[in-house]
């Protein structure tokens, strides 16, 4: 494996650091403890940490410029940094330890392969009660029991969380608002590391507390590391978009408008699939039986002028599963199941590598 990062020093200090930091971020990383040792590599890897060792003899070798310079100092080592850091075209700087965490998410950043992304799948309902949840949790168990490292985004702070529909309300693992105020770009294995999971499903839900405001940068930054690290993301978008669901419309592949097979049902998805298509790219149709009144999955596609991506039958076996915490176990089998996995096969994901690496 390449290396991400190019660690250039002599102190031993500074080299055992960043070297732990590298395997925190599960990147590999090479050191040149000399100019001469550093140059032949110097455009090679994606990122390189300069010590301020060595930062004027870096400065003398004349090293052509290019991104991904870091110069690194010890917080009480700061004289000069900022001319040596503009000596070896250094994009940015970091003191030692106040910023370790960034340093971890660069590395991280760095291990990352350059090319490819994951798939973004929105689920949404055309009202309150539609199922979209459970229909969006099987998705993404569906997809992960294949072998696809998957990601199940909550979109809704009032939901109750999706952690509650998998069982893992009790598992260790970042939530939403562990991410409120995060700035920057975030790697994806520091995010999957961060998340509960349940084999190669990933769950980012809600805490039983009050929910927070997530900053939309913050938002962004997580499901731009999501579609980096992940085979397939599905984001359940509740019917009242909010930031997160309008912003993951905006970024998904594809999203699903599930209608139940009735009447006032059918009237409701004509208005939210109207909002939906200003906000999304591609927008198909799930109807979830049986009709009380003969209600027929085509005639709902013909009037709400939408292609339709399959239907599911209701499942009487589900609620108590979701009572009991049991969904994984219930729903191994079945119409939704069924569906779910002609989905998967119709994407075509079953081939693909996710960006990130590193467990």
């Amino acid at each position: 494996m390449a290396s991400a990062a190019m660690i250039v020093t002599a102190d031993p200090t500074i080299q055992d650091d960043l070297l732990r930091l590298a395997a925190a971020a599960n990147a590999q990383a090479e050191v040149a403890h000399h100019p001469d040792q550093a140059r032949p590599s110097w455009h090679s890897p994606p990122l390189v940490l300069v010590g301020t060792d060595l930062a004027d003899e870096v400065a003398a070798a004349e090293p052509q410029r290019r991104a991904g310079v870091v110069l690194v100092s010890r917080e009480s080592e700061t004289e000069n940094i900022y001319r040596q850091a503009v000596e070896i075209g250094a994009q940015d700087l970091a003191l030692l330890p106040r910023d370790e965490a960034w340093l971890i998410d660069a590395l991280a950043s760095a291990a990352e392969p350059v090319d490819g992304f994951g798939t973004m799948i929105c689920v949404t309902g055309a009202r309150g009660g539609s199922g979209t949840s459970v229909f969006a949790a099987g998705l993404a168990l569906t997809a992960a029991r294949q072998g696809l490292r998957t990601l199940l985004v909550d979109g809704d702070p009032l939901g109750g969380g999706l952690d509650l529909v998998l069982g893992l309300e009790e598992y260790d693992g970042a939530r939403w608002p562990d991410f409120a105020e995060r700035q920057g770009r975030l790697s994806a294995a520091t995010l999957r590391q961060a998340l509960p999971r349940l084999g190669d499903l990933s769950v980012l839900s809600w805490s039983r507390e009050d929910p927070v405001p997530v900053a939309p940068e913050a938002i962004l930054s997580l499901l731009d590391a999501a579609v980096r690290g992940f085979a397939l993301v599905v984001v359940d978008v509740p019917s009242h978009l909010g930031d997160i669901g309008r912003t993951a419309l905006r970024a998904s592949d594809l999203t699903l408008l599930l209608v139940p097979a009735e009447v006032r049902a059918a009237v409701a998805a004509n208005l939210q699939a109207a909002a939906l298509r200003r906000e999304t790219s591609e927008l198909r149709l799930i109807v979830r039986g049986p009709s009380p009144g003969g209600l027929t999955p085509k005639v709902i596609a013909e009037s709400l002028a939408l292609p339709p991506s399959g239907t599911f039958e209701r499942d009487r076996r589900l609620p108590a599963a979701l009572e009991q915490g049991d969904f994984p176990r219930a729903a191994r089998r079945g119409s939704l199941t069924d569906l779910c996995s002609a989905l998967v096969e119709e994407l075509d994901l079953h081939t693909y590598e996710p960006r990130m690496e590193a467990a």
